[in-house]
């Protein structure tokens, strides 16, 4: 499962843990993405995407098809 969100395309970054005498190792920062079904009155029906947070913060703001309209995207493209 790949730790992408479907809408924004926020995915993991690479970074390093410091210890206190500076010594570096590799870690990944993972992007809280969870798997959600919305509905789309519009359509009325059900949709299953792949969110992070902050997309779902967006789309209880916006709406879905809006969300989707200013970023471009098509609901196909993205639904599961």
């Amino acid at each position: 499962m790949s730790r992408r969100c479907d809408l924004t395309g926020k995915g993991p970054m690479a970074g390093n843990r410091v210890s206190h005498s500076h010594r570096k190792s590799n870690m990944w920062q993972l992007p809280n993405v969870q798997d959600k079904r919305i509905y789309v009155p519009e359509l009325d029906r059900w949709v299953k995407l792949r969110l992070s947070t902050r997309a779902m913060r967006t789309i209880t703001k916006k709406g879905l098809l809006r969300f989707l309209r200013d970023e471009g995207i098509k609901l196909k493209d993205v639904a599961r």
